[in-house]
């Protein structure tokens, strides 16, 4: 079966990338709009949808309307549940359609992923996997531009 969605447990991941947004705090609007960003670039470069998921209980005054769209989607957890809750129901509703990645690292929550057929990956495979799928779009890119242009040189 296809991969259908990865859900990413966002400050999990934040956590585990101090690069991205250096010197905000992790749970930062700064930090969350960073995230959100790389893996916006990330979903357009593999085609396949993202949920990112925080833990709203935690989310501070004013924080802005989740984004939705069939790509990408941010989402905050209720009062009462955490990122995880959240997680694993999505993860467990998605499966009969298809192949689910969650991306975190809490081990219980990829054990409890695991359990029902679901795909678990740890922050920093993940972060590796975003890094090298933007270096590869990068070379693809500047190689499609250098084809072009060839076509447009005047022959000698």
């Amino acid at each position: 079966m296809p991969l259908v969605r990865i859900l990413v447990d966002g400050y999990s991941l934040l956590h585990n990338w101090p690069e991205l947004a250096p010197g905000k705090p992790r749970h930062s609007a700064a930090a969350r709009d960073e995230l959100i960003h790389w893996l916006t670039q990330y979903r357009d470069a593999i085609g396949t949808p993202i949920s990112i998921v925080f833990d709203g209980a935690g989310a501070p005054p004013g924080t802005p309307k989740p984004i939705c769209t069939p790509e990408l989607e941010v989402l905050y957890s209720g009062a009462g549940h955490t990122a995880d809750d959240v997680i694993e129901r999505v993860a467990n509703r998605l499966g009969a359609f298809g192949e689910v990645l969650v991306v975190t690292d809490d081990f219980k929550e990829r054990d409890t992923v695991l359990s029902f057929g679901g795909f678990a990956s740890s922050c920093l495979n993940f972060i590796n996997d975003i890094e090298s799928a933007l270096k590869e779009q990068q070379r693809e890119i500047v190689n499609r531009n250098r084809r072009e242009r060839q076509k447009f040189k005047l022959p000698k």
